[in-house]
C-alpha cells in the first residue's frame, strides 16, 4: 500500500502518475493525486474525470517505464 507521505509528495508536486491495476497496460489509470483516505485515492485524469482507486494498487511516476509484476 502506498504511504501517506508518498501520496502527499505526488499531490504537492502535481506529478503525473500511473496506477497499475493488472497485467494489461490498457487498464492503467494515468493522472494526478488530488485526495486520499485510509483505503482509497482520488485521481484526476487528463480528461478531468475524477476516479477513486484502491490504495493497494501499484503507484509509480508516469515518466518511469511500466513495472511488469504480473505473471
Amino acid at each position: 500500500m502506498i504511504s501517506d507521505e508518498e501520496l502527499n509528495e505526488y499531490r504537492l508536486s502535481g506529478e503525473k502518475i500511473r496506477i497499475v491495476r493488472d497485467a494489461l497496460e490498457s487498464n492503467d489509470v494515468i493522472g494526478i493525486v488530488i485526495a486520499w483516505d485510509d483505503s482509497q485515492v482520488m485521481i484526476r485524469k487528463p480528461s478531468r474525470r475524477v476516479v477513486k482507486l484502491d490504495r493497494n494498487y501499484i503507484f509509480q511516476p508516469y515518466a518511469e517505464p511500466r513495472r511488469h509484476i504480473f505473471g
